[in-house]
């Protein structure tokens, strides 16, 4: 009780004694339209390429949401009651939110230090992660390997790690996983090093999954942009890696730089847009390391899940088109596995199917490239969104979606066993 009110006290202090920054004052409208397009033609994805106008992605089925400039506030309203759209406010300070989590994160860093283990308590930086997977290699060194697979723009260590189940057999089949693809969606390589250490030290509960198939997980790609975004309260929302694309502007979409039809939908051409492709494919060093992973394994890879948020969704190619591949029932399948065990464990909707139908066109995406590259199976996981703007789950919730996650990763694998057992 006493850790809790010091707690309580160095938040109310620290917040007395600072500004809000780059988002105070911006406000979150959540809109009456599950729709992008509203009434009489009101485009929400056009609207939020005034720079004032910020869409919030939206969720299948659950109202639309705008974050807005300040200044901007009273002409979106005029808007919005010339549309005849209500709405409601969720958030009437960005800023403050933003600034009272960044301080909420740096307390509980204080209060939860890394000491050879990560739980759920807390996000954990890059550091921290490559550390405790290196700590379960020296613990587990007939069953875990970590490799340096390359480094970020800025220097930083990329780290792969892989599990067996210490039987020494060679050319087992893989699955290949990877988080931390856009740098805000910080529950994404929380879920990932959960499943690392279900796989580790949860061994004889999941010796199956490990019995003819090795695991191979890079748990942060954009180490840079993730580091970034837990710097200040005003990088929290940042998405994009760190190296600077244009006089102007800094950072590319990863999920955007592969060379697989490369910047002909869903992509940017704009350095300062979101979604920016990059000035070619492969700009970024963090692509290119997941390209040889990739490729280095899809001669013996059945499944590559990437882990995402936010959007309750499996999804699988296409990406660059609105056309399903020929083996898309394979897809199906393994997706539904995992969205039927995830709805009978915690009641929580998945959505499965091709990315363009479900979600929005993405060319130059990593899920599109694995498949190309010889994996039948390959994903790209949504989860749930958190909080205000949707990419931020207080560290209350990291241990249920984690969880929650995993019991999807199971059953997707289990599936996936079971459709491509080891020749």
């Amino acid at each position: 009780m006493k850790i809790l009110w010091f707690f309580v006290c160095c938040l109310c202090i620290a917040l007395s004694h600072v500004e809000c920054g780059l988002y105070d004052g911006f406000k979150i409208y959540e809109l009456a339209t599950t729709n992008q397009t509203i009434g009489d033609g009101l485009d929400l994805s056009e609207l939020s390429r005034n720079e004032s106008f910020f869409e919030l992605y939206s969720i299948s089925g659950s109202p639309e949401r705008m974050m807005v400039h300040p200044k901007a506030q009273a002409d979106f309203l005029q808007l919005l009651n010339i549309h005849n759209m209500s709405y409601t406010i969720v958030n009437h300070n960005v800023g403050l939110t933003l600034l009272t989590e960044f301080i909420t994160n740096s307390l509980l860093r204080r209060m939860y230090p890394y000491q050879g283990k990560l739980g759920t308590e807390r996000y954990y930086s890059h550091a921290e992660i490559n550390r405790f997977i290196e700590d379960l290699a020296k613990q587990n060194p007939t069953r875990v390997e970590v490799k340096t697979v390359g480094r970020s723009f800025e220097g930083r260590w990329l780290k792969t790690i892989r599990i067996t189940n210490g039987d020494g057999r060679a050319n087992k089949n893989v699955i290949l996983v990877d988080g931390g693809f856009h740098a805000r969606e910080w529950i994404s390589p929380a879920a990932v090093v959960y499943a690392i250490g279900q796989l580790v030290n949860n061994y004889s509960v999941h010796s199956q999954l490990l019995q003819d198939y090795d695991w191979v997980i890079l748990p942060v790609v954009n180490a840079d942009g993730y580091e970034y975004t837990q710097l200040a309260a005003d990088a929290r929302l940042w998405r994009k890696t760190r190296q600077p694309s244009s006089a102007k502007c800094i950072g590319t979409d990863l999920n955007r730089n592969f060379d697989f039809h490369y910047k002909e939908t869903g992509a940017s051409s704009n350095p300062c847009e979101e979604a920016y492709a990059g000035p070619r494919a492969y700009s970024e060093p963090e692509a290119i390391v997941v390209r040889d992973l990739i490729q280095g394994l899809a001669d013996r890879g059945k499944m590559y899940l990437s882990v995402h948020s936010y959007g309750r969704y499996i999804l699988y190619p296409w990406g660059y088109m609105d056309q399903l591949p020929d083996t898309w029932q394979d897809l199906d399948e393994v997706g539904r596995a995992g969205a039927d065990a995830i709805k009978a464990a915690t009641g929580t909707v998945y959505q499965v199917g091709c990315s363009t139908q479900l979600l929005y066109p993405a060319a130059g995406a990593s899920d599109d490239y694995a498949f190309n590259a010889g994996f039948p199976i390959s994903f790209t996981m949504e989860l749930p969104a958190g909080g205000d703007n949707y990419f931020n789950p207080p560290a209350a919730d990291i241990d249920g979606l984690v969880k929650e996650t995993w019991v999807g990763i199971v059953a997707m694998a289990r599936k996936v066993i079971e459709k491509y057992p080891l020749n």
